[in-house]
C-alpha cells in the first residue's frame, strides 16, 4: 500500500507559514518600506559592479540576490532568506567563524546591538558569496522563479528531521484541514494554524492549533472570554504496536482538557485497525474516536459523523 504523503503535507503547511516570514514575499514587503535611493547606494557599495550589471540585465533588483545592512536591519529574519538562497544549512551556517553570532536574526528577528558594527563586514562577505552563486547559475536565465526555487531546495533537507514529529504534525494538519473544509462557507478569518467562523448565534468560534491538546474549538462569549467546546488530540503515528501508548497519551491530554471545562474530547488516530472498544476503555475521557484516513477521504459513515459533530459543536448555520 502506498503510504500517506505525510511529509509533503507538513512541507506545504510549513511553506505557507514561512513565505511571509523569510522568503521572497517577506523581502518584497520589507523593500516597500525602504528608501530605494539609499538602498541602491548600499548595493553599489557592497555588491561587485559586474554582478549589479548582470542582475540589471535580467530585469531584477539586486537585493533579491545580495543582502545589505539596510535590508537586514529593517527585517533581520531575512538573513534566513539569503542563507537559503545560497544553499547553506542552518547547521553549517550558524557556527563560530561563519555566522554563529548572527543566528538570532533568523530565529528571533533580532539583531543584537553589539553586532551592529560587524554587520557591514558580514554583508561584504555574503555579497562575495552571492557573486559566486550568480556566476555559477548563468547557464540559465536568472529569474524570480529560479531564485525562489533555490531557497525552497534548501528548505527541503532542513525540514527532513524528526520522523515522528513530522508524522504527528502532518496528522494535525490533516484534521485541521478537514474541519476547515466543513466550515469553509462560514470562515471569517483563516491562516495555516487558526481560523474563525461566525455561528448561527452571531458569535465568533475559534478553531486553532494548541500545544496540549493539538486542536481546540472555543466560542467567544465576550472579549477575551471563551467557552471551551472541543479538545482534539491527534495521534499521527502509524505503528499499530504502539497504539496503546498513544491512546494513553491522549487520555492524559483529555484529562487536562476536562479540567479546563472542555465539553467534548475527541481522539483522532492514524491506525486503521484500531479496536474502538479497546480504545474507549484505555481513554474513557475521549468522547469520540476517529481515524485520519476516514477524515481524509471526506466520505463514509465515520466522516459524516465527524462532519455533523463539527457543525453541531461550532453552531454554524445549516442548509434548510
Amino acid at each position: 500500500m502506498i503510504p500517506a504523503p505525510d511529509l509533503q503535507i507538513e512541507f506545504a503547511a510549513n511553506l505557507a507559514e514561512v513565505r511571509n516570514l523569510l522568503l521572497q514575499d517577506a523581502l518584497k514587503e520589507t523593500i516597500r518600506t525602504l528608501n530605494i535611493a539609499a538602498l541602491d547606494a548600499e548595493l553599489a557599495k557592497y555588491v561587485p559592479a559586474h554582478s549589479l550589471q548582470l542582475m540589471a540585465g535580467f530585469g531584477l533588483r539586486s537585493e533579491l540576490m545580495f543582502p545589505t545592512p539596510m535590508v537586514l536591519k529593517a527585517n533581520p529574519r531575512l538573513l534566513g532568506y539569503y542563507r537559503l538562497l545560497y544553499g547553506y544549512s542552518q547547521k553549517a551556517f550558524y557556527v563560530p567563524g561563519i555566522a554563529g553570532k548572527f543566528v538570532s536574526m533568523e530565529t528571533r528577528g533580532a539583531l543584537r546591538a553589539e553586532l551592529n558594527d560587524e554587520l557591514d563586514a558580514f554583508c561584504e562577505e555574503m555579497c562575495a558569496a552571492g557573486a559566486q552563486l550568480l556566476t555559477g547559475i548563468l547557464s540559465q536565465p536568472v529569474t524570480l522563479s529560479l531564485l525562489n526555487e533555490l531557497t525552497i531546495l534548501t528548505l527541503g533537507p532542513q525540514w527532513r528531521g524528526g520522523a515522528n514529529n513530522r508524522k504527528g504534525t502532518a496528522g494535525i494538519i490533516q484534521v485541521f484541514n478537514a474541519i476547515r473544509d466543513i466550515v469553509q462557507d462560514h470562515l471569517v478569518t483563516a491562516d495555516p494554524r487558526r481560523m474563525t467562523v461566525r455561528n448561527a448565534a452571531g458569535r465568533t468560534v475559534l478553531i486553532e492549533f494548541a500545544s496540549d491538546p493539538d486542536i481546540v474549538i472555543r466560542e467567544e462569549m465576550r472579549a477575551e472570554s471563551y467557552r471551551n467546546i472541543v479538545a482534539i488530540e491527534v495521534k499521527g503515528g502509524e505503528d499499530f504496536s504502539n497504539i496503546h501508548n498513544r491512546i494513553g497519551e491522549a487520555e492524559k491530554s483529555h484529562q487536562k482538557a476536562k479540567a479546563n471545562k472542555y465539553v467534548e474530547c475527541w481522539t483522532v488516530v492514524n491506525v486503521d485497525r484500531i479496536d474502538m472498544e479497546m480504545a474507549a476503555q484505555e481513554s474513557p475521557s475521549t468522547s469520540q474516536f476517529f481515524r485520519i484516513s476516514s477524515l481524509a477521504q471526506a466520505e463514509g459513515e465515520e466522516y459524516e459523523k465527524f462532519r455533523d459533530l463539527v457543525v453541531a459543536m461550532t453552531g454554524i448555520p445549516t442548509a434548510a
